[in-house]
């Protein structure tokens, strides 16, 4: 089984297209005819052109070449589709249809029946129960989402549980002006799961930061060790802290199982988690475009004292630091604006002024310093100092994030301009400072205690990520019962499958 059938075929057959728009046959077939390869309409049922195309009974009257199958199908019918699909050749294909393991009992056995043939052709299943993927840099949509065409391409894997948070990601990502690599509703996860996609999009050269959305899980092991081992940076969202059980249960099939054993899961595989979809994708921001940081030190150079307060306030409850800045580095930066409101980390300069970007980068070159947050509310009359910025995160070897607010057409084009130089931007203090400290929580997992260099004003082993093993009793690989991916969670979570 190979994926690269499903996320990037030579053809696509769209089985049970429709004429009648509003039905999932009709709009698959209205998203997937963007593709630049050949698309086929298919149904037994129906003659004529859909889309200047024509319908084909069978996707084995195909003449040509044709990877991947979209399953507009009622779920009885989808394991005989399949097997017309295997006789033809087709690796991969999406299943829409709900009423499988998430229903139970029948639908169980319709699933199992839809591995079955899948296993004795050598077929990739996406779904079933899944509103399908995009991967824009394709125009491949083989989704039946409205607006899916609007979804711009952007270098985060997203890979969701539930088809529709996977969406709700890949819009947001489109309003922040960031777009995705891909989007991915894994639905039931028939026999392409977490793990298998996490694999992929690791080695897809369009990929810079892979994103989980999380609801349960029976395979525990495989999908940390594919965390572990994605040289990709990954950023997980595990939901239900609160009792959401039974519903998340009838959604996606699955059991939520322990909160606390899944993060813990995560921090003992060296895997970022967050709460919330903005959170993920800001995350995924700053480790898919900034260079990876070498510590949890952070630099705060502000322009405006109350959000440069706010910001080091919520820096530190993120899990980064505010170390001081050497001697050298204060004597330069008021050698550059003698007189500043604060010269120290934060460093506040009181408003936006021409020398802003020689402070900036004055704080950067600070060797206590791992990752740089930048705070100035645009004034049209002074910019932003985008040449005194441009090379400077591949020159210091640092992330450098930048948060603003203004008039949004006035911000517009110099923001671009600071995302095109590398420097991702946000619109808030809060998710500006929570990025910077999902950097440092990043840098502390993979570079251990000692990632934290001199300076700095609280002790890295008082992070909440070196503490979780020892709220939930998990311990390392060395083995334990309360292993999560031995016994735990798996116990928590045993399920049929997901969506």
């Amino acid at each position: 089984m190979t994926l690269g059938q499903l996320f990037d075929p030579s053809g696509v057959a769209v089985v049970g297209a429709s004429q009648t728009e509003g039905k999932i046959g009709y709009e698959a077939m209205a998203n997937a005819v963007t593709f630049d390869g050949p698309v086929y309409p298919v149904n037994p049922s129906t003659e004529g052109e859909l889309f200047g195309r024509e319908f084909l009974a069978s996707v084995t009257d195909i003449d040509g070449e044709v990877d991947l199958a979209l399953c507009c199908v009622p779920g009885p019918a989808v394991s005989d589709v399949l097997e017309e699909c295997g006789e033809a050749g087709i690796g991969a294909a999406v299943i829409y249809a709900s009423g499988f393991a998430e229903a139970g009992g029948e639908g169980e056995a319709l699933q199992e029946a839809a591995v079955e043939v899948a296993e004795e052709y050598d077929i990739s299943l996406l779904g079933p129960n899944t509103s399908g993927f995009l991967v824009p840099s394709l125009d491949l949509r083989c989704s039946f989402a409205t607006g899916a065409e609007e979804v711009p391409d952007g270098n985060v894997a997203v890979v969701a549980q539930s088809g529709g948070v996977g969406l709700v990601l890949a819009f947001q990502s489109r309003r922040q002006g960031r777009g995705v690599s891909a989007e991915v509703g894994l639905g039931n996860r028939a026999n392409v799961g977490f793990a298998e996609a996490i694999e992929y999009f690791d080695g897809d050269e369009q990929t810079d930061a892979i994103v989980l959305h999380i609801e349960g899980t029976d395979d525990g092991r495989r999908v940390l060790e594919a965390c572990r081992e994605s040289d990709t940076p990954v950023v997980a969202y595990k939901v239900g802290q609160s009792d959401v059980g039974d519903f998340a249960e009838s959604h996606t099939g699955a059991l939520t199982g322990d909160h606390k054993l899944y993060t813990a899961g995560f921090a003992q595989y060296n895997t970022l988690t967050v709460d919330a979809t903005d959170d993920l994708l800001d995350a995924a921001a700053a480790l898919a475009t900034a260079p990876e940081p070498g510590g949890p030190n952070v630099g705060v150079v502000t322009a405006q004292a109350g959000p440069g307060i706010i910001i080091s306030d919520r820096i530190q409850r993120a899990g980064g630091r505010l170390p001081e800045l050497t001697e050298e580095t204060q004597s330069r930066v008021d050698e550059i604006l003698p007189g500043l409101t604060y010269a120290d980390n934060p460093v506040d300069s009181g408003r936006p002024m021409p020398e802003f970007g020689d402070v900036v980068t004055a704080v950067a070159e600070d060797d206590r310093i791992d990752i740089v947050l930048v705070y100035e509310l645009f004034e049209a009359s002074i910019g932003f100092p985008i040449d005194a910025l441009e090379n400077l995160p591949a020159r210091v070897d640092k992330p450098v994030l930048f948060a603003t607010e203004g008039i949004e057409e006035d911000l517009r084009e110099e923001k671009s301009s600071l995302e095109a130089i590398g420097i991702p931007t946000f619109p808030t203090p809060e998710r500006a400072a929570d990025a910077a400290g999902a950097l440092a929580r990043y840098a502390k997992m993979h570079a251990g205690e000692n990632a934290a260099t001199d300076g700095g004003r609280e002790d890295s082993r008082t992070n909440d990520d070196s503490r979780t093993n020892d709220d939930t009793g998990i311990k390392d690989d060395s083995g334990s019962a309360n292993d999560w991916t031995s016994t735990a969670v798996n116990d928590a979570t045993e399920v049929g499958d997901d969506e």
